[in-house]
């Protein structure tokens, strides 16, 4: 399967790595690298997180307070958001296509 990460998801990505790295430096890195183990994962288990009702799955980080979201369509997984679960977690609701 293939990855694809929609513009918004991608933005919120962006900003949380720069937000850790302003915060202290090597940080922002240490937030990529785990978004990065966890797409990885998802790229092999995509179907292990159970499907929820807006038919989407959703992955949290261990480290940082952030989880993925994401569907499977035909055959590519679309990565919908990279939400902070402390700031209104589910503000990408309406960005999931059926």
């Amino acid at each position: 399967m293939k990855i694809k990460i929609i513009r918004p998801a991608s933005n919120e990505l962006i900003r949380a790595v720069e937000y850790y790295e302003s915060e202290q430096a090597g940080l922002g890195l240490r937030f990529w690298n785990e978004v990065d183990e966890y797409i990885r994962w998802i790229k092999s288990n995509a179907t292990v997180p159970r499907l929820r009702s807006n038919l989407y799955r959703r992955v949290n980080l261990k480290i940082f307070p952030y989880h993925l979201v994401y569907s499977i369509r035909e055959k590519n997984i679309i990565i919908w958001a990279v939400a902070n679960s402390h700031k209104k977690p589910e503000h990408w609701k309406s960005r999931i296509r059926k």
